[in-house]
């Protein structure tokens, strides 16, 4: 009988310097779904190219508001980098919403855009284009690889820490200091 994994949903996985792949390296993403079939995350500390004005732009959504305008959209991860995934802290019913944890939700539907544009969304928001998956027990394979550190999800790391900050950020949440980590891996 296969064993059912333990869900990550609500974790942030925070890259270890061992981790080469150059689309993972020094990354941190938040679970927002975990089970047997697989995982999916969004990468919330890596910068796009692009502005949410330039997003909203795109989807013919007007905005006045200059902030929201210059707010940086990330690289959410490789899978469906034409997406938009919005995490944010707002229990209000969106037409597309997954709860990832306490206070933290995952939607990709146009309404909440549209709410921010009006300045009417959430308090707190973070806009990604693309979002990372795995497939079944891939990710339990790089966890036991030692890939991956897994750490609590931190609302206040995902909204208010500068960008630059998280990587350390996540993993001082544990009291891991990723500095004084080697970037090689060894197994006994």
């Amino acid at each position: 009988m296969p064993v059912t994994p333990t869900s990550l949903a609500d974790h942030l996985l925070v890259a270890l310097p061992s981790l080469l792949d150059a689309t993972f390296a020094r990354s941190v993403a938040l679970i927002c779904q975990h089970d047997e079939n697989g995982a999916m995350g969004v990468l919330v500390n890596q910068p796009s190219e692009y502005t949410l004005g330039e997003v909203l732009a795109q989807m013919d959504i007007s905005t006045g508001d200059g902030d929201l305008q210059a707010r940086m959209v990330l690289n959410g991860g490789p899978v469906h980098p034409e997406r938009g995934f919005v995490i944010h802290d707002d229990a209000r019913a969106w037409d597309s919403s997954l709860t990832v944890g306490e206070g933290l939700y995952l939607t990709t539907s146009r309404d909440i855009l549209e709410a921010m544009a009006r300045g009417e969304g959430p308090a707190n928001a973070v806009v990604t284009l693309g979002c990372a998956g795995w497939g079944a027990g891939q990710l339990e394979s790089e966890l036991s690889e030692n890939s991956w550190l897994t750490v609590p999800a931190d609302a206040e790391l995902v909204f208010q820490l500068p960008l630059e900050q998280r990587w350390q950020g996540a993993a001082s949440r544990i009291g891991v200091d990723l500095f004084r980590l080697t970037d090689y891996s060894g197994h006994v």
